[in-house]
């Protein structure tokens, strides 16, 4: 079985990549957050690492590889999929939103967020809470936010902030999400030292000034 793969992508996917990995070509499925960081954040020189919850099932003899940036989220990911009716190919298309914040729905019962996930309709947002409501707590705190690729080591902290003043660009200042995420990138690159998103923020418009 495999869990855990390693190396540069071959081709991008609407819904995953095909990895090149000691000479083979993997066809990885990543859930649509997964997706973007690694088209915003990624070229096909870059190494990336993945953690793989391996499926293959009688109905689904085709094995089908899943990726997720750490050991966590793919836990929370198995967890999810303990909900009668959500299957590994439907957890991962509903994942459009970081693991956090479903965790934080379940737990706060909320039912209108989790309708909101794709494929997620009011019945299953029900069974969701039901069966999984006082179960996910511990997956509150996690950050989604951090791809690991070599060239652009960001730190969980820096993706936070990073997360945060994107939203601020594209909701109250106009930007698009493309040169909201390039603004954030280039800050961080040009001062490893930003700590909060009010440094963000002055190093993005200091450079633009």
């Amino acid at each position: 079985m495999i869990g855990y793969l390693e190396g540069t992508i071959l081709h991008f996917e609407s819904d995953g990549i095909l990895l090149l990995a000691g000479n083979i070509g993997y066809e990885v499925l990543l859930n649509p957050q997964m997706v973007e960081k690694v088209m915003s954040k990624a070229s096909s020189k870059e190494v990336i690492s993945l953690y793989i919850y391996y499926h293959l099932t009688e109905r689904q003899p085709k094995p089908v590889l899943i990726g997720f940036e750490t050991l966590e989220e793919k836990e929370f990911f198995q967890t999810f999929i303990t909900v009668d009716a959500i299957g590994p190919m439907k957890a991962v298309k509903a994942m459009t939103r970081p693991s956090s914040e479903i965790a934080m729905a379940i737990e706060k019962k909320d039912v209108a967020f989790l309708t909101g996930l794709s494929g997620i309709g009011k019945r299953t947002a029900e069974k969701i809470i039901a069966t999984l409501h006082g179960k996910v707590e511990k997956f509150l705190t996690l950050s989604s936010n951090k791809i690991e690729i070599d060239t652009i080591p960001l730190s969980v902290e820096m993706g936070n902030i990073g997360l945060q003043v994107e939203d601020v660009l594209v909701e109250q200042l106009g930007h698009s999400h493309s040169s909201a995420k390039r603004l954030v990138k280039e800050a961080f690159e040009r001062n490893s030292t930003i700590s909060t998103p009010e440094d963000l923020f002055d190093e993005i418009f200091q450079e633009k000034r």
